[in-house]
């Protein structure tokens, strides 16, 4: 696709545009216990230090930049959704707005780069993880949380695995491919984990029960549960019970500790 395409398709139909503004709020501050158990840790954007300048790419409709700024960061925004334009112009957040460009900014400029479910919809990720590593300063750190498609999730779903997510995902990465892809770019995989958000499992039980037929849009991703049938709604309360005694919190937890879960992490350095 064209940049103007992408634009496009996430502007218009990504579910940001029926987002209020007025609930806007950046991200809180978690720690310790509770922060494993809902795996809150699988975001990049709160593995970033205090007072340091970092840079989002796809900061979506802006929480994390709220959020690093509150905690004294220098902090940018890429976001190719236009949605952000108005999030920007109320909070005062420098963003640019349309894909990912690192000649937008100086070399080695960033402390860090964090990149949240986002390496799996660029067209060329070599490219990306290059541009990334030029305006890194040496020693500098990216963070990419990413799907992992060698995980539990799209072993036992298959074709129905929720982060298979058709059109927008277009690559997924193994703990090997992101090596070598780093390695190509001038940076070293420092670390890597699996860590789920415990919300993950509960949309991926919905997109099950929801599931439409070919040429039917997904329900899962419209704000108008209209349309729902009567079966439906109630596999969705029995869902949302199982979800609040935590059942989906204990699965997740488990298959991350095998390293089977859906979500990677992966700390990249700049030597």
């Amino acid at each position: 696709m064209t940049p103007g395409q992408l634009g496009e398709l996430y502007t218009n139909y990504y579910p940001r545009k029926t987002f209020d503004l007025a609930q806007c709020k950046p991200h809180a501050e978690k720690s310790g216990l509770d922060a494993w158990f809902n795996g809150l840790n699988s975001s990049a954007f709160r593995r970033v230090p205090k007072n340091v300048r970092v840079l989002d790419v796809g900061c979506g409709f802006g929480q994390s930049l709220g959020y690093h700024a509150a905690r004294g960061c220098d902090v940018y925004g890429v976001e190719a959704d236009e949605n952000i334009r108005r999030v920007a112009e109320k909070f005062g957040y420098k963003v640019h707005v349309g894909l990912f460009d690192d000649r937008i900014y100086e070399a080695q400029f960033f402390d860090y780069v964090t990149m949240d479910q986002v390496i799996e919809h660029v067209t060329d990720p070599l490219s990306t993880l290059r541009s990334v590593a030029r305006i890194l300063k040496p020693g500098g750190t990216a963070i990419l949380s990413t799907p992992n498609a060698s995980g539990w999730g799209a072993k036992i779903f298959g074709r129905r695995w929720i982060n298979w997510h058709a059109p927008y995902h277009v690559q997924f990465f193994s703990r090997r491919s992101m090596q070598l892809a780093a390695e190509q770019a001038g940076l070293v995989v420092a670390e890597v984990k699996t860590i789920t958000n415990s919300e993950w499992l509960h949309y991926q039980w919905i997109h099950l029960a929801t599931y439409p037929k070919p040429g039917e849009p997904s329900r899962l991703w419209s704000p108008n549960h209209n349309g729902r049938t009567l079966l439906q709604r109630q596999i969705l309360r029995a869902l949302q019970l199982m979800h609040r005694i935590k059942i989906n919190h204990l699965l997740t937890r488990f298959f991350d500790s095998l390293g089977l879960g859906d979500n990677y992490v992966f700390i990249l350095k700049k030597p």
